[in-house]
């Protein structure tokens, strides 16, 4: 097989994060679901932006925050997500391609406007994740590139993405061009309340076999394999996928490779300022170690790495030099 053009190529909501700290009395007020993510429509989304306070815009979306990170780290790195024609699609088309990240799907013209994500982040560090998708959940499949799908060493997705129909079937066309091309699947389902609407998919995704490389937290594996103790469910889907990483927090995180087990304690940090994106640069850490033919634990490592890095500031896009910090800590 050929070298790839690409790394990693990925396809996720083209999101822009509206981020603003928030006391936990506003939060409650407001009746947000504190610490998880709720779908929005735009007028909620509207409300909810004048409630905020002094507010920052960072190009954001989960698999989007997963090849920044990559990125940063070196890796070779696509986008394939839908912006509409507007000033928040301007950004964050700007944003993905300034951080060397090809992204050439064409922006969408008319309503619904590009997707935004209103994050309202507790003293603590928690947040708070209101998502309008907007644009984004109108990905059609026929804008699915199979040629740099087929010339990229691992397709990564989005769970979040899979809600609406168009791109789930888009998603289904790349995954069928990916193992066409024998090159490896990544998923993360994103959320429990995703998995509570289509765990059934999910599941029968990793039962054929589909899938390569699976990201969950722990509560995500608690969902999808019904066995609240996790090395119950880990025992449970390791037969069914090569690669199967679990992150606990601040608890670390463990992996099953081929059924062999490496864990890892999380980073420590000095204060955590915002979660956002805390397990989307997890799997950068993780899939920039594993391209590279790392070791699990090593893999399991860099992972640990680009999360505490993240947790230390507002937003999902790194603020040091992430390749730099990987090599200092590793040694």
């Amino acid at each position: 097989m050929s070298e790839p053009r690409y790394d990693v190529i990925a396809i996720g909501n083209a999101i822009v994060d509206v981020m603003a700290p928030a006391e936990d009395a506003l939060i409650a007020r407001l009746g947000l679901n504190r610490g998880g993510m709720t779908l929005v429509d735009e007028a909620q989304a509207d409300t909810l932006y004048d409630a905020m306070g002094p507010a920052r815009e960072i190009s954001g979306g989960s698999a989007a925050n997963t090849l920044a990170g990559l990125a940063a780290l070196g890796a070779r790195c696509a986008f394939i997500g839908q912006v509409a024609d507007d000033q928040l699609g301007a950004v964050f088309a700007h944003d993905i391609r300034a951080g060397g990240i090809d992204f050439d799907t064409p922006a969408r013209a008319g309503d619904p406007a590009t997707a935004r994500c209103l994050i309202f982040v507790s003293p603590d560090g928690q947040r708070t994740m209101n998502t309008f998708l907007g644009a984004s959940q109108f990905l059609p499949a026929e804008l699915i590139d199979e040629e740099a799908i087929a010339d990229a060493r691992v397709l990564y997705l989005e769970g979040y993405l899979w809600d609406p129909e168009e791109p789930r079937a888009a998603m289904r066309r790349a995954i069928a061009t990916a193992r066409a091309a024998g090159r490896l699947v990544a998923f993360t389902p994103s959320e429990e309340f995703v998995i509570a609407r289509h765990g059934d998919d999910f599941r029968a995704l990793i039962a054929d076999g589909q899938i390569d490389i699976l990201f969950a937290n722990q509560g995500e594996l608690a969902a999808l394999t019904g066995e609240a103790e996790l090395d119950a469910g880990l025992a449970q889907l390791s037969p069914r996928v090569p690669v199967l990483v679990v992150t606990r927090g601040p608890d670390g995180a463990v992996a099953l490779v081929d059924g062999v087990r490496a864990e890892v304690a999380a980073e420590p940090i000095a204060r955590v300022v915002d979660t956002t994106g805390a397990g989307d640069l997890f799997a950068a850490g993780f899939l920039w170690g594993h391209v590279q033919g790392d070791d699990p634990a090593t893999c399991l490592r860099r992972g640990a790495i680009a999360a505490a890095e993240i947790i230390g500031h507002y937003g999902a896009r790194t603020e040091v030099n992430l390749k730099q910090l990987m090599a200092e800590r590793l040694g």
